[in-house]
């Protein structure tokens, strides 16, 4: 007999999904470009043009935080309406920040409201997909932050180059999150509140009404390999540079992104199949060998292979990961999940810049990376003992 394969590639999917690449896009967008507005449009200094930078990261964490929660309470729908609200309301505020402080508010405020916005959307994708593909549905939808990320960037220094090029940033802005509003009201999305077992909401602690406690062990793997990945995003330019690899450097997201996109479908349906830890241990290996190869680079080829392998392995964890973090807990608690693997994994990444910036000057950035292929493998024993070794019990229920 038979079987019958779940619809993947719904319109609410692909809506929603869409949704989520044009927030991604305009994060990254804003997050190459704004710092330079900031030095020219009112003479900030370096540190603080940094601060109207990051300080984008920190709301996103409060938006996040508080978005489990309220989507316990009103549900993934009317938390995503909030949102994406806020979002264009403080993307049209950019016009109106005639003041450093004023600009630093609003970058935290669209912080927060991208938070909301995104922990709601990656919670209506996990309620939406059915058991049997889950790990297959979260790998297609993260690649629209992938795919956000490649792009987003480019269009920035892009816009940058054409005349009133900030000006032309904030329309963008403005205009992409009225789009976004206008498709969230055309897919009419019904996901019903899912009810919280009585014994639940008995034992609920203070702390679980904000973080999802199954989902910290594998989130906090999650930190760990963020940390290791994010010196490559901050440094790789000045890595380059020191190296002499510049020309093959400006190819290495495009290479990253391209090994992800073809990749993820394959690793999203092993994963259904046969559990995450197929998946899991090979990429933490790949990603530990991209890593070294990352660190030694003397060639571009070698600098691109690093490239192709560290999207093999650390972007395809990403996804796998974030599905593990929903496959563990119950339907009513998958904002709460979908908030806590974010919230831990944007520390990694958040974080990891900050520290490794202090060390820099006294190591050289050779040192550092290789470093992080020892973080990596660390990881491997860290995640069997948090994880792997209960992935083939996971696997059975679901």
């Amino acid at each position: 007999m038979a079987v019958i394969k779940e619809k993947l590639w719904t319109k609410e999917f692909l809506f929603i999904s869409l949704i989520n690449f044009i927030i991604t896009l305009m994060f990254y967008l804003l997050i190459v470009t704004i710092a330079s507005y900031a030095q020219s449009e009112y003479g900030a200094t370096t540190s603080t043009a940094g601060l109207v930078s990051s300080i984008f990261i920190i709301g996103s964490l409060i938006g996040r935080l508080g978005a489990g929660r309220v989507i316990g309470n009103i549900g993934t729908q009317k938390t995503l309406w909030i949102g994406l609200i806020f979002f264009t309301i403080t993307s049209a505020l950019y016009f109106a920040t005639f003041n450093i402080g004023l600009l630093i508010v609003n970058r935290l405020l669209q912080g927060i409201a991208v938070g909301i916005a995104g922990t709601a959307t990656g919670t209506i994708i996990a309620q939406i997909l059915p058991n049997t593909r889950k790990g297959e549905g979260i790998g297609y939808y993260s690649l629209s932050a992938i795919l956000a990320t490649a792009i987003g960037p480019f269009l920035g220094i892009l816009l940058l180059k054409m005349d009133g090029g900030f000006q032309w940033i904030f329309a963008m802005n403005a205009v992409l999150s009225v789009v976004c509003l206008v498709i969230y009201a055309i897919v009419k999305i019904d996901v019903p509140l899912p009810k919280a077992p009585n014994q639940d909401m008995e034992k609920s602690s203070f702390i679980s009404k904000f973080i999802e406690p199954r989902a910290i062990p594998i989130s906090f793997v999650a930190l760990l390999i963020g940390f290791s990945y994010s010196g490559v995003m901050s440094f790789l330019s000045f890595y380059a540079d020191e190296i002499n690899l510049v020309s093959a450097a400006s190819y290495f997201f495009l290479i990253y992104a391209i090994v992800v996109i073809f990749s993820r479908p394959f690793t999203g349906k092993l994963m259904d199949t046969r559990g995450a830890n197929i998946v899991t241990y090979p990429c933490l290996v790949l990603f530990a060998i991209g890593m070294f190869l990352f660190s030694q680079a003397t060639a571009g080829w070698m600098l691109l292979l690093a490239a192709a392998l560290i999207g093999i392995g650390y972007g395809n964890f990403n996804s796998i990961a974030q599905s593990v973090a929903v496959k563990v807990t119950p339907p009513h608690r998958f904002g709460l999940a979908t908030s806590t693997y974010f919230i831990l994994y944007d520390i990694g990444l958040g974080v990891g810049p900050f520290l490794l910036g202090f060390v820099v000057p006294y190591s050289g950035y050779r040192p550092i990376f290789l470093s992080m292929v020892f973080l990596i493998l660390i990881c491997i024993p860290i995640y069997y003992l948090l994880h792997g070794r209960r992935d083939k019990e996971l696997l059975k229920i679901s």
